[in-house]
């Protein structure tokens, strides 16, 4: 291959990769929007969906926002009826979070049928060609994630501490 070619393949994988994302963001926003929440307590959602019940502050760490902002979320997707607060049962002091029922079968109704074709989709690709996207995905995730903590600390001191200070439902 030239580096012509080379040089072409890389430039549509990166155009690719920036279309998915922005077809992500649109899906999720239309999904927030049917749940009549914002994007980051959708996010929130998803974040318990992944790891299970969790803690305020690993939700905090997980989203990139104070504990304080976390608590104000967890308040509006309680009232809405898509978690629930429940008494860690080795340390009755600590609280943990989950999903309930509803938000479950939401996000069933919601994201089963992309899941069903994402199966279908991935069912077509040979056992190398899986391994080499979940390579290119994990490795696209831990670069996102290195620059995210880069951007964050090259951040101004007064953007960073707005930043902590932003209400949860700007996004």
């Amino acid at each position: 291959m030239s580096g012509d070619e080379r040089e072409r393949l890389i430039s549509e994988v990166i155009a690719a990769v920036r279309a998915d994302g922005v077809a992500r963001d649109a899906l999720d926003q239309a999904a927030a929007d049917r749940l009549g929440i914002n994007l980051t307590d959708h996010r929130c959602l998803d974040v318990l969906d992944q790891r299970g019940t969790s803690t305020a502050g690993e939700i905090a760490g997980a989203l990139g926002l104070s504990t304080g902002a976390v608590t104000t979320l967890l308040d509006r997707l309680e009232r809405v009826g898509y978690v629930r607060r429940l008494r860690d049962s080795t340390d009755r002091r600590r609280v943990r979070v989950e999903l309930t029922e509803l938000a479950e079968q939401l996000a069933d109704e919601l994201y089963g049928p992309m899941g069903a074709d994402g199966w279908t989709l991935l069912a077509g690709y040979e056992p190398g060609e899986l391994r080499l996207l979940c390579n290119f995905l994990r490795g696209s995730r831990e670069l996102q994630e290195r620059h995210e903590a880069r951007i964050r600390a090259s951040a101004p001191a007064a953007q960073q501490d707005r930043a902590a200070r932003r209400p949860a439902d700007d996004s």
